[in-house]
């Protein structure tokens, strides 16, 4: 009978040592961590490749070399060859799940800030729009395409680095993103031209982009499921009351004619300058499976053992691989798992209607977020029971209350109406669209596991896809349709959408058995 890695570990004091230390040895059944079930064994890396610098593979990509090329009999695993996967021991301080709550709540927080500044910077260029259009001499219109591209950068580019993140890291695309997000309120402020404005708002999207699609993941990857609800509401809230908090502040700072538009963007600046410096303090690397890489990448040089390594090294043969596995895998999800697809068309139609409202944001948000507490006592009864779809009491009944808060709104626009009337709709509009918006991320975030930041960023695309392009007809329609007839077709479309979390709740489950992905989880 074979034995197994452990065992065979135990036998050589130098790796008993250093299995004392802390970490676990185990055989590809044993290990914890899930790997893209796109991964053929031939794809799996040889001692040789699991050590390649990613600069020789980039070298031999580009000179079509593929000199590590293994026959079918090379790559079968003989008795004493076979991979020793580390992992971290249950109560190991180094695996982001077991920080302190002091650390996670740190961390927690520092990445809903980054949430609420990229939130904030989608409407507080909106409030600039007058002055903007004077000094650059553009239409309304182009102006508006600042407000289009920077979510078409929010939708696009997380399709590459949320999978990337997951496999180098969260805490360098943070600070990355952050130094990149600063620097483009910079080159916006000293804009000469409605071109330049229109490219440094594509390019803060894209950066921006980090502090919406990782976060979740982020999230995921220090709170166990049944604590994820508080942290998950507070990045929610993050994400949706900033907008409004964001547009309500430079509307002051718009009315200044000594401000005005450019110092909209020096303060967003200067906010954004602060969080740079906070990165580095506050923020710890929290994805496992990269930690685990860097100590089994220690241990080879240590021991000359080339057998350790980390489960989601197998990802990574070859640099073809990993870029195919991790840049098709948002979109892979998006098409193929019913959940992610189905989700994100409801979020993105939601979303995309966000840009018509401000103020009463956050008076909407705060009312979700009293509701999440209710949610969270119901998933904590009934977890054991429904798993992850106990995440979707509250999402049920916001999915009727989105489209309530339109038709209030739609049939609120008359002259004769009181405009208390319009600011309900909104409020009742906000506070279903917070509760769909958690219900989103925190079912994804149970469902996917290691694949959260990947899932979500398959949302974000249909999510940011429908907040550009909304800005570019709404007025138009809004304009031939009437207040009333506009906001009346797009609740009848919410109606239309009301059994989405209905049929997840259901049949959610199943839905998950069949899946590649949600199945590895479960």
């Amino acid at each position: 009978m074979a034995a197994s890695p452990t065992s065979t570990l135990r036998s050589d004091p130098r790796e008993e040592a250093l299995h004392n230390e802390g970490l676990a040895v185990k055989s590809v059944e044993e290990v914890a961590d899930a790997v893209d079930p796109r991964i053929r064994p031939e794809d799996i890396p040889d001692d040789e490749q699991v050590d390649e610098s990613l600069t020789r593979q980039f070298s031999d990509l580009v000179h079509h070399r593929d000199h590590h090329h293994h026959s079918d009999v090379e790559k079968q695993p003989s008795e004493g060859n076979d991979p020793i996967y580390v992992d971290f021991e249950k109560d190991d301080p180094r695996n982001p799940a077991n920080f302190s709550r002091r650390r996670k709540w740190m961390i927690t927080f520092c990445a809903s800030f980054f949430t609420g500044l990229s939130a904030a910077a989608a409407s507080t260029y909106n409030s600039g729009f007058p002055s903007m259009m004077r000094d650059l001499n553009c239409t309304n219109f182009q102006a508006t395409i600042g407000l289009a591209v920077y979510a078409l950068g929010f939708s696009l580019v997380p399709l590459v680095t949320a999978s990337f993140s997951e496999e180098f890291g969260r805490q360098p695309l943070y600070i990355v993103s952050a130094l990149g997000f600063a620097l483009m309120h910079l080159m916006i402020a000293l804009s000469k031209n409605i071109q330049t404005v229109i490219v440094a708002r594509f390019l803060a999207g894209a950066f921006g982009s980090t502090g919406s699609t990782m976060v979740g993941g982020t999230v995921a990857d220090i709170w166990a499921p049944h604590e994820r609800g508080l942290p998950m509401s507070i990045f929610a809230f993050a994400a949706i009351a900033s907008s409004g908090l964001g547009a309500a502040c430079t509307g002051w700072i718009e009315q200044n004619p000594h401000l005005e538009w450019r110092w909209i963007q020096w303060v967003s600046l200067i906010v954004a300058g602060v969080y740079v410096l906070m990165i580095p303090l506050l923020m710890k690397e929290t994805r496992s499976a990269v930690l685990l890489t860097r100590l089994a990448k220690k241990l080879r040089k240590e021991t000359g053992n080339h057998r350790y390594r980390a489960r989601a090294e197998d990802e990574r043969g070859s640099l073809r691989t990993l870029i195919m596995i991790s840049c098709t895998r948002p979109i892979v999800l998006l098409v193929t798992e019913p959940a992610v697809m189905s989700f994100s068309l409801w979020i993105g139609f939601a979303w995309g209607e966000v840009g018509l409202v401000f103020l009463t944001m956050t008076i909407g948000t705060m009312f979700g977020f009293l509701m999440n507490l209710y949610q969270e006592r119901l998933y904590q009864r009934y977890v054991s029971v429904r798993g992850p779809e106990a995440r979707l009491y509250c999402a049920c009944v916001a999915g009727v209350l989105f489209p309530v808060g339109l038709f209030i709104y739609a049939w609120s626009s008359f002259s004769f109406v009181y405009w208390i009337g319009l600011a309900v709709g909104i409020v009742v509009f906000m506070w279903a669209l917070f509760v769909m918006y958690l219900a989103v991320f925190s079912y994804l975030a149970d469902c996917y596991g290691p694949f959260a930041s990947s899932a979500l960023a398959g949302q974000s695309l249909c999510r940011n896809l429908a907040a550009m392009a909304f800005p570019l007809f709404s007025q138009q329609m809004y304009h031939r349709l009437t207040y009333k007839w506009s906001s009346t077709l797009l609740a009848l479309i919410a109606v239309l959408m009301i059994p989405i979390p209905l049929i997840l709740f259901r049949y959610g489950p199943a839905i998950r058995r069949r899946s590649k992905f949600a199945s590895r989880v479960m």
